[in-house]
């Protein structure tokens, strides 16, 4: 599983430019995120949980003892071998080179990262990714990508809480993708790996956000979001076409599909930095709306409860993360990448993303990330740590059905790059029942 070659380049930091890729599998700004799920991964194009921004908390912050005396700004080139294995795609090989502006409290500024990689079922990758970070409360990301064979990916997302004494936040994302490695299974927690389909997820999307701090850490926040997805077949030769196995009675949204969809969010947010918390508490409700007279090929409604708490020991040195979420779609012929997904890289780590798929899911996750130590590499500070967890989640078809054997867990191990306050790279190897799943990536998964 390349696992020496990972840890070496966690050891170096190269992860904080894992995401620029055009593999969906490798993390990724959110084509389609729902309201506060920036950062996330591409597992979020299809609904599932990311990592979250956060909105009335810190902007950014230190953890305690990580602070160091003003020095001089300056530049840093990190190059960088690459490796990765996701059970959806398989390996990518390759190597990137990290650019950082950094400030005078060693904070990165700006990161630029241009990639090549290969992997036998897309080819030829090149990438280049960029984050820009002028003010602590305003950034920028964008990522280009292509493969030779079928992926792409371009797309731009922006944050800003400037306004209105910093009480008004708003985020935007447009941008395009094609993902040839997506696989279906079928519907249910049951449904079996030997049924497995393949298709290519063609998408564009954009989607906007506006958020209005109504008291200390509490935040209301409206927005809009379109998706178009069109379905085709995929690179994996050795897999059915999904089109060929399933219909659109079957499968609603396996001709494609449109979505229009409407939500509003109630936030609340402690946390003491949005992107490298190690205190507070977070939590959120989402209500979703689409409805087929604005464009929606099917009207449907989407519940989603998730909590999260962050409680520091040892003065930060090891951090207790836990995050409990459920999500509901009501509606009749809901597109299924519309539905409550579970499986990837932020959900369930020892499976591959959209691994599972109902009108509804529980899941739950812990972590402890441990602090090994800290370093200046290039002129960054940087820490690195490690974090044993365990995933656990079932997808059903509401929650009067859950029941306790159609859980799948996976417990496994994940290793990060921080440069705080605003990079975070990973490297997380979850063990499900179907096998070993190793997912590289930008973020936190929670």
């Amino acid at each position: 599983m390349a696992i020496a070659a990972k840890l070496l380049l966690l050891s170096s930091l190269p992860l904080m430019t894992a995401c620029a890729s055009a593999s969906p599998d490798m993390c990724g700004p959110a084509p389609i995120p729902v309201e506060a799920r920036e950062g996330g991964s591409k597992a979020d194009k299809q609904k599932g949980m990311t990592p979250d921004g956060g909105s009335s908390g810190q902007a950014a912050g230190k953890a305690p003892g990580a602070e160091r005396p003003a020095g001089k700004a300056g530049f840093a080139a990190v190059p960088v071998p690459f490796v990765a294995t996701t059970p959806n795609e398989g390996t990518s090989y390759g190597a990137l080179a990290a650019f950082l502006l950094y400030n005078r409290q060693g904070e990165v500024t700006k990161l630029v990262a241009p990639q090549v990689n290969y992997n036998r079922n897309f080819g030829y990758t090149g990438t280049l990714y960029g984050a820009f970070y002028p003010k602590p409360e305003r950034q920028l990301e964008v990522n280009l990508s292509q493969s030779t064979i079928i992926n792409q990916d371009y797309d731009a997302r922006f944050r800003d809480k400037t306004l209105l004494d910093n009480k008004l936040e708003t985020k935007a994302y447009a941008g395009v993708f094609a993902d040839g490695s997506a696989r279906f299974f079928g519907f249910q927690s049951e449904s079996q790996r030997r049924n497995q389909t393949n298709y290519t997820d063609r998408e564009s999307g954009l989607d906007i956000s506006a958020g209005y701090d109504i008291v200390k850490h509490f935040q209301v926040a409206l927005g809009d979001r379109v998706r178009d997805v069109s379905i085709g077949h995929g690179a994996l030769t050795g897999l059915p076409f999904i089109g060929s196995r399933f219909t659109e009675n079957q499968v609603p949204g396996v001709n494609g599909f449109t979505a229009h969809v409407q939500r509003v969010a109630f936030i609340y947010d402690s946390m003491d930095s949005r992107i490298t918390p190690t205190s507070g508490l977070y939590g959120r409700a989402i209500f979703e709306t689409s409805n087929a007279l604005l464009g929606s090929v099917a009207s449907f409604q989407r519940y989603e409860l998730e909590a999260k708490g962050y409680l520091p020991l040892y003065d930060a040195r090891s951090v207790t993360v836990a995050r409990f979420a459920y999500n509901q779609v009501l509606g009749s012929n809901v597109p299924f990448l519309e539905q409550s997904v579970l499986g990837g890289e932020n959900t369930l780590r020892g499976y591959g993303r959209n691994r599972f798929i109902d009108n509804s899911f529980f899941l739950g996750n812990v972590e402890e990330r441990i602090r090994l130590g800290r370093l200046n590499l290039f002129d960054v500070d940087a820490e690195v740590e490690a974090a044993p967890f365990l995933d656990a989640g079932t997808v059903m078809r509401d929650i009067w059905y859950i029941r306790r054997r159609n859980f799948k867990y996976n417990p496994g191990i994940g290793f990060r790059g921080i440069v705080r306050p605003n990079i975070v790279g990973r490297v997380d190897m979850g063990v499900g029942k179907e096998g070993i799943a190793v997912f590289a990536g930008l973020g936190y998964p929670f």
